[in-house]
């Protein structure tokens, strides 16, 4: 599915964005089960999470706790009175028949997260964080209407979460991807939930709509569900852009209606008329009570902030004199940005430390099949081993070959340049000689260069690095080649 690109110039999309994060609370938010992932089905079940009648919830703070450092690291206004609310719907995997959630007055409002678009920053709105308690899940299994089963697991419900819900403040697929990569980062630098999508920790739906270019009336939206990866996310909205461009420019009409994205089929279709606020029959929570923040608990949780990415890597750039890119690529994991951190306080240098981060350590890591978080190297003694590059006593060839090391066996990297003899030759005289020795033995190659073929200066330097076994300084080899090859 196309559309010209002098049609699509005529439109503009509109997106907003719901985002559901789990947090990472040990207990539910209103009874004492486990939220541990993949246990036994129903294992991790009571009255109040059930649905049994009787059965009253009780909040977890510490959800409350966490549900303000989210909504404070993106700058949201924190209500000092909120309230839970129900909202209705029948669903198999809802056991109450109702989900507890907020409506009308919210832990959090009129934030906002700031994504780059080309080398300027866009400011994207943030509506509002709320509280509310995540449903079960329905499993199914066989296709035929004969042998087709469905199971449910409600192990997931209760677990708490947090939705975060933008302002229809993104234009594109792009965006929004950079929108939620961002929005990821953040949580994961709060620690307050881990953002699994494949365990579905962190889940999106998005909003979006077609206008003509330059309007300020909004076209009818569809929600697009089902978008469990970021890569799901860009393309969906890309084909749901087209569709309804298509469509419009056909003189058809958008219904508004949640959509499911397929991605076998590369596609978004039809699942059921959008519902409105008044279909879910909001009304408050008669057995709980509101939530009362004082600014005592609001300025302890504002405290407990950690330096937050944006932050951090503007200090990485100012600081360390780092190229914007790089600081970006490396804040964008915390725990790679406080490894480089660690190899720089046991005496790293920054773009030094910061190319081999970014580039050879995760091919490596990658090639014994490892992950960055097993931590096979120590910062120590990564920062050694940039040390005897810096020192030029290890060639990159070299240093490459001592870190693959390092990370199989855990070494340093000291024992394994003395045990392997990696040192690398820069001594002029000791490369001197090996060049006479070579310039000697091939006349016909040291006629071609002095007649101006200098290509053959390279010939020359491959000779003496295997001659060497690939421990001489190839800069020191080209400078002693060329003042031997003209002297001699």
């Amino acid at each position: 599915m196309t559309v010209s690109t002098e049609v699509g110039a005529r439109y503009e999309a509109v997106i907003g964005l719901e985002v559901h994060v789990q947090l990472f609370t040990k207990s539910k938010i209103f009874c004492s089960c486990s939220t541990h992932f993949g246990d036994p089905p129903n294992s991790h079940v009571c009255p109040v999470c059930l649905g049994l009648p009787g059965a009253l919830p009780v909040l977890n703070q510490e959800a409350i706790t966490m549900a303000m450092k989210a909504a404070l690291a993106l700058n949201c206004g924190i209500n000092p009175r909120s309230r839970f609310a129900r909202k209705n719907y029948f669903y198999p995997d809802l056991p109450k028949g109702y989900q507890i959630s907020q409506y009308d007055e919210p832990l959090a409002e009129h934030g906002w997260l700031e994504i780059p678009v080309g080398k300027e920053t866009k400011r994207i709105g943030i509506t509002r964080v709320h509280l509310e308690e995540d449903a079960g899940k329905s499993l199914h299994e066989g296709f035929a209407d004969s042998d087709r089963k469905s199971y449910i697991d409600l192990n997931r419900s209760g677990v708490p979460l947090i939705e975060i819900v933008s302002e229809p403040d993104l234009q594109t697929p792009e965006e929004a991807y950079d929108y939620v990569t961002r929005l990821k980062t953040l949580l994961l630098y709060l620690d307050v939930s881990d953002c699994n999508m494949e365990e579905g920790s962190l889940r999106c739906d998005a909003n979006v709509s077609v206008r003509p270019a330059g309007a300020t009336a909004l076209g009818t939206k569809t929600e697009v569900k089902n978008l469990n990866s970021f890569r799901f996310l860009q393309k969906a909205l890309a084909y749901e852009i087209t569709r309804q461009i298509e469509t419009v420019q056909g003189g058809g009409t958008i219904h508004q209606e949640t959509r499911l994205w397929d991605s076998r089929e590369q596609r978004t279709y039809g699942m059921r008329s959008k519902e409105f606020a008044h279909d879910y029959r909001y009304f408050p929570e008669p057995d709980l009570l509101p939530v009362v923040i004082s600014e005592e608990w609001k300025a302890q949780v504002r405290a407990s902030l950690p330096e937050l990415p944006q932050s951090r890597e503007h200090r990485l750039v100012t600081s360390f004199n780092l190229p914007p890119q790089d600081a970006a690529l490396l804040t964008a994991s915390k725990s790679l940005a406080d490894f480089f951190e660690e190899v720089l306080q046991a005496g790293g240098e920054p773009k030094l430390a910061a190319n081999w981060l970014l580039n050879e350590y995760p091919f490596l890591l990658q090639e014994a099949k490892a992950d960055f978080e097993e931590h096979r190297v120590s910062a120590a003694d990564f920062a050694q081993l940039l040390a005897l590059v810096e020192k030029k006593t290890l060639s990159g060839t070299m240093a490459k070959d001592v870190l693959r090391e390092m990370i199989n066996t855990r070494r340093a990297p000291d024992v394994i340049v003395a045990e392997k003899g990696l040192q690398q030759i820069s001594d002029a005289d000791q490369l001197a000689a090996v060049a006479r020795e070579i310039i000697a033995a091939n006349a016909k190659q040291v006629e071609q260069y002095r007649k101006g073929k200098t290509a053959t200066l390279g010939w020359f330097v491959g000779q003496v690095m295997k001659a060497t076994k690939g421990q001489a300084n190839p800069q020191m080899v080209q400078e002693v080649l060329k003042k031997e090859l003209t002297t001699c």
